[in-house]
């Protein structure tokens, strides 16, 4: 077929699909999020492909696109303070040239606003704009993520007398988005110059993460958010102390997730709608049927807030749902579960509402917000909770866990300070620290302290003459000793647990193979889920991953980055250097992770460990993130699908009861490492 004829053909297609969809949201319809999307043979493509540009608008976007290029380079020529604002232009060049290049422009708007965009750019570049880190009202701004080293944006809405060089310090509202499948960089950027969202409050900051499009903030996307806030402290006066999450919808569940998970950085948190949790959430908003893992189970907790409700003893919460919102769920199981712990719950409804908020709420929820902004966050509470799975999420306040009996079992901490008496009640903790940062040790300076813990008396030093003291325990047997835990072998810690998923929320660097594989059906194998893995990280968390092949990885590469290695013992050569360190037993007729041992010629491994050149880092053979397709079509499926490791059968076609499409390969063995990074028999 011509490039003509095919040209027509994608325009047809397109605009009868067009067509089809308005016809279906006229009907009302549900496309997204509803029971057609519990069918693994029939996964529609998220976000769907665009429509096809005219060669007209090809040309002169590309020609607009080679402009702002050549002021990006004489940019990054100029001195350090002008290279500095690079991502705050790089993310116009990147939004069109990436949804350019991937067919993600959904209607001929999204085209002139990619013009829009590049000309916003140019003149960023060029300097006929205001300063833009100047600017009040609606701002668009970007770093350069640690992750793939791509530029991300973000949206801001600067109140009008934010001054630059002032003094004052402004509170910061992290506003989170929801589900747009259609969200791409493009429709992201034109939106956060013309939409303020649902509250602007006096004397605020707003910042509108994009997340990595539509995750739920998860992963990448929890990682974006985080650095984003960096950024925008980095740029503007931020009061540390008067910092909220809130979001609706989508953002309604990353706002539960936030507040769960590092509830000792917000004054408030204000979630609407979405979901909590994903058993519950799945069996009656998607009606979907599920069959998990035992390991999927243990994953769930990793996002779900009602397992981590107890931290939100440290983050006051207002909640939003609709009378008539199904969503209202979300808070229901929320409210549930936080009088449990003995916590009520501000639950704010709208009458009669559906999946919106009303004026009314909104004025109760922004007079509340109000008075805990005043309040501000805690600065030092005399009563620390913490309840963690993971040792990823491990610091509140001014206790951290340094490890656990188990990982991802619930692991709870209560320490109460009362004069010069820690009292420590603990449960799944085998480790931990207090830290009083200079001023806020509440001690008489003149008396040592004393740690009571599960029992137990142990007499602790002084705090020191500024006011600061540090004091750690762990476990010996059945008793509490002072000091740190001595580990001669490798250990889970914060930022080395696992499981796979963790290593691609650093800096991770993917290796290729350039050998001959162990045998055809791992080769081909391997090179699918390779290529799979790169088109991904693109499509779903809207980056470029980092790719090198294995004979030209160098020890800086080793030093800085967690390595994805693609390929077996014969293809890639770091994985042939560290397989003697690794447990794993990979050879042409097997493959085996301590008892388990399967045939070579029709399995394969997937595993995360610390890697051997560098244990400060971790190695992860043959997979990317390890939710696929299936699970874009619902946010609360987004989750972890694998533990540290697995073997996999690669080509035996599943039982019609098994859940292939979640996986790799149908997983005949899996599990976590235990807290020492061995294989648990």
């Amino acid at each position: 077929m011509d490039r003509f004829s095919q040209r027509c053909s994608q325009r047809f297609s397109s605009h009868f699909f067009q067509m089809v969809l308005l016809l279906l949201l006229h009907c009302h319809i549900a496309w997204a999020d509803g029971e057609g999307d519990n069918d693994p043979t029939k996964v529609r493509r998220v976000p769907r492909l665009g429509i096809v540009v005219s060669d007209a608008d090809e040309t002169a976007l590309k020609t607009g696109l080679s402009e702002l290029k050549s002021l990006l380079d004489k940019l990054s020529q100029s001195a350090h303070e002008k290279k500095l604002l690079i991502p705050d232009i790089e993310v116009y060049y990147r939004a069109v040239k990436d949804n350019l290049e991937h067919q993600e422009f959904f209607t001929q708007k999204d085209v002139k606003k990619a013009f829009e965009l590049l000309e916003t750019g140019k003149q960023r570049a060029i300097g006929l704009l205001t300063p833009w880190q100047m600017q009040t009202g609606l701002v668009v701004r970007g770093f350069r993520s640690k992750l793939d080293g791509t530029v991300q944006p973000y949206g801001l809405v600067i109140p009008e007398n934010y001054r630059h060089g002032g003094e004052k310090e402004f509170r910061l509202d992290v506003w989170f988005h929801g589900r747009g499948e259609t969200l791409s960089e493009t429709n992201f950027i034109d939106q956060r110059t013309k939409n303020a969202g649902y509250y602007q409050p006096k004397d605020t900051i707003v910042l509108h993460p994009y997340g990595r499009y539509s995750n739920a903030f998860k992963f990448a996307g929890e990682v974006d958010v985080l650095e984003a806030i960096e950024h925008v402290r980095s740029q503007y006066r931020i009061d540390d102390d008067r910092v909220s999450v809130r979001g609706f919808s989508m953002g309604g569940a990353a706002c539960w997730q936030f507040a769960t998970l590092y509830s000792d950085r917000w004054f408030a948190a204000n979630p609407g709608a979405g979901f909590s949790e994903t058993p519950e959430f799945l069996k009656s908003f998607q009606k979907e049927k599920l069959k998990p893992y035992d390991w999927e189970e243990k994953l769930w907790r990793w996002y779900d807030a009602d397992d981590n409700v107890l931290n939100l003893f440290h983050a006051p919460t207002i909640a939003y749902s609709g009378e008539n919102d199904i969503q209202k769920q979300a808070a229901d199981v929320m409210e549930k579960a936080l009088a449990k712990e003995g916590i009520s719950l501000v639950h704010v409804i709208g009458p009669k509402m559906g999946h919106r908020i009303d004026a009314a709420s909104q004025k109760i929820i922004e007079s509340r917000m109000g008075s805990l902004a005043k309040a501000g966050n805690e600065v030092f509470p005399t009563t620390v909770r913490k309840l963690t799975h993971t040792l990823k999420y491990n610091r509140q306040y001014w206790l951290t866990v340094d490890s656990l009996e188990q990982h991802w079992e619930p692991s709870r901490v209560e320490a109460k300070v009362k004069e010069n008496v820690v009292s420590v009640k603990s449960g799944g903790v085998t480790a931990m620290t207090f830290e009083m940062n200079p001023g806020f040790a509440p001690f008489d300076l003149t008396r040592p302290v004393t740690v009571r813990i599960d029992g137990q008396q142990i007499q602790a030093p002084h705090a020191l003459s500024d006011r600061s003291w540090k004091y750690s325990v762990h476990r010996s047997g059945d008793r509490w000793v002072p000091g740190q835990k001595e580990n001669n072998g490798l250990v889970k810690k914060h930022g080395l647990q696992g499981p796979i998923d963790d290593a691609l929320m650093s800096s991770f660097l993917m290796v290729l193979p350039t050998g001959a594989a162990i045998n055809e059906a791992v080769g081909k194998w391997t090179k699918s889920e390779q290529l799979r893995a790169i088109a991904q990280w693109r499509q779903h968390f809207r980056g470029h991953a980092r790719i090198k092949n294995d004979i030209d990885i160098t020890a800086t590469d080793i030093a800085k980055h967690n390595l994805i290695l693609w390929g077996d013992p014969k293809s890639n050569a770091i994985i042939k250097k560290i397989l003697n360190e690794l447990p794993l037993a990979w050879t042409a007729g097997s493959v085996k992770v301590g008892s388990k041992s399967f045939s070579a010629k029709d399995h394969a491994p997937i595993m995360i460990y610390p890697n051997p050149l560098n244990p400060e880092k971790y190695i992860v053979i043959n997979s990317g993130f390890t939710y696929r397709e299936y699970a874009y079509l619902n946010n609360a499926r987004q989750v972890p699908m694998l533990p540290d490791w697995a073997i996999v059968d690669i080509l035996s076609k599943p039982e019609p009861n098994e859940s292939i499409y979640r996986f790799a390969g149908i997983p005949k063995a899996a599990d976590f490492f235990d807290e020492n990074w061995s294989v648990k028999e």
